[in-house]
């Protein structure tokens, strides 16, 4: 199989492209959200939830999950995010008695791995860290704010067996067994992400189901999200900021996919920002592929307004953070000013917001 490699930082017009706006600042996707409208814990179903419609005129529907298949189209493809969040949160001591906390971001190899970790002192190279009351993994160094370490045993085994589901920094319980099941896509297939797409979590079997009696194509991309989505923009002017790397992965199988729908006249639709990412990262890459070949690699791709998309026409995605990169992202989408009137009527309205909250559906005004 022939294999392309791709790397992205910053786009701003495209793929290619290695500049934002510089005129645009922080404080311009920012949001008064009340607390309480942080979504603690999922609906009792998956499909429960809320969905507040945003259609390519600029209009504001409010509607149920369940609703999702009347605005879709037979000859719609549904592009979902296949990655599955690993239990990457450990809590132990180093070998001189300080407590740590360990979130691994990135396996590197089968016994290596990219972490945070938080410590009193940040560890040196050599520092073994007593995990979990059940094994060592050694510090071997540093990679920018990550910490390199290895592990005795395959880490996705330590990890399954030892570690605890890394719920976002906005939820206060401690991850418990019915975390583990929801705050994982019925579809994960691909071990790897520190965070849950969170907008593939509403999607439940019968939902799948009733798409596909309907006609409504479905495809797979691979982004291991990491803990950098949670990451507060920490400089005024966008320009200036430096996105965070994400592995991805999309097949010739997706690609082929794509052609067929855009030669039907059908819709993209992301499921997810990270099936956003995925894809426009590929984007330069998709007239070029040949039908055997892969798109894979690491991305830095930074979507902010002005952006001009290659690939997508539609997004159903969660509500994000307020000055943050995802928030950037649907305002490229759907125009800075829809985006603000949408969420400040979903504050009224009072929607669930963040992983575990209500969906929003964005139709392009631009459609590709």
């Amino acid at each position: 199989m022939v294999m392309s490699v791709i790397y992205f930082q910053a786009p701003y017009k495209g793929p290619g492209s290695l500049h934002v706006n510089p005129d645009l600042q922080l404080s311009q996707f920012d949001y008064e959200l009340p607390a309480d409208l942080i979504a603690q814990a999922p609906t009792a179903s998956r499909g429960g939830s809320r969905l507040l419609h945003l259609d390519g005129s600029g209009e504001l529907h409010d509607r149920q999950f369940a609703d999702l298949p009347t605005l879709l189209g037979g000859g719609d493809l549904l592009v979902f995010n296949n990655t599955k969040v690993i239990k990457a949160r450990l809590r132990g001591n180093k070998e001189s008695g300080g407590r740590v906390e360990v979130l691994v971001e990135r396996i590197t190899a089968a016994h290596t791995a990219l972490a945070h970790i938080k410590a009193s002192k940040a560890p040196r190279a050599g520092t073994r860290l007593w995990l979990a009351d059940a094994f060592y993994a050694t510090v071997t160094g540093r990679e920018g704010e990550l910490f390199a370490l290895e592990f005795a045993e395959p880490v996705l085994s330590l990890l399954e067996s030892y570690g605890s589901t890394p719920l976002p920094p906005y939820i206060s319980h401690a991850a418990n067994e019915d975390d583990d099941i929801r705050y994982q896509t019925v579809y994960a297939q691909e071990p790897g992400a520190v965070a849950a797409p969170t907008a593939g979590l509403h999607f439940d079997e019968d939902m799948l189901a009733r798409l596909a009696e309907l006609g409504i194509e479905t495809a797979f991309v691979t982004l291991h999200v990491g803990a950098g989505t949670f990451q507060p923009v920490r400089v005024q002017r966008l320009a200036d900021h430096v996105m965070h790397a994400e592995r991805f992965h999309v097949s010739a199988d997706t690609l082929a996919a794509i052609r067929r729908t855009r030669e039907a006249g059908g819709r993209i639709i992301a499921v997810g920002t990270t099936s956003v990412r995925a894809l426009e990262s590929a984007a330069a890459q998709v007239q070029q592929a040949e039908s055997d070949a892969d798109i894979q690699g690491d991305t830095r791709l930074f979507i902010t307004p002005g952006y001009e998309f290659q690939l997508i026409d539609a997004l159903l995605t969660n509500f994000h953070l307020p000055q943050s990169t995802l928030l950037m992202l649907v305002s490229a989408l759907a125009g800075m000013e829809p985006i603000r009137r949408a969420y400040a009527h979903a504050v009224q309205s009072r929607y669930r917001f963040f992983s575990y909250g209500d969906a929003m559906f964005i139709e392009s005004p631009n459609r590709t």
